[in-house]
């Protein structure tokens, strides 16, 4: 049992919309990620997804509004909701979320990642 520093992790890679998996607690993975531009239109139908930004501005796009972080806030995109995450500039951002979900949901895209081919860090 280490504590973690969110900083040092954030410093250990730069790609976007990979998501870096931190720690494993009752069946949900913590997972930091950075993300700039668009990832892609997609849902979870059988999870919520949590995000807490850090560092920068996250938008999540849903069908009816758009959700602006900013540091220090965080939202939960219940199971079952289109949703697009999009940053203008680099933002670091913490999600919690089943060790089932994929990044994706269900759509088939080349940032595609399930729990199998997540790194830990």
């Amino acid at each position: 049992m280490n504590k973690i520093n969110l900083e040092e992790k954030f410093a250990l890679f730069d790609e976007h919309w990979t998501p870096k998996v931190l720690a494993e607690s009752n069946g949900q993975l913590v997972k930091i990620a950075k993300g700039q531009g668009e990832l892609i239109w997609h849902q979870h139908d059988d999870a919520d997804e949590l995000f807490i930004v850090f560092k920068g501005q996250l938008t999540i796009k849903l069908e009816a509004k758009n959700i602006v972080l900013n540091a220090g806030e965080m939202f939960i995109v219940p199971k079952g909701v289109q949703h697009c995450p999009f940053a203008e500039e680099e933002t670091h951002f913490l999600m919690i979320e089943p060790k089932s979900v994929v990044n994706t949901g269900e759509v088939e895209d080349e940032r595609r990642l399930d729990s199998k081919d997540l790194d830990w860090i």
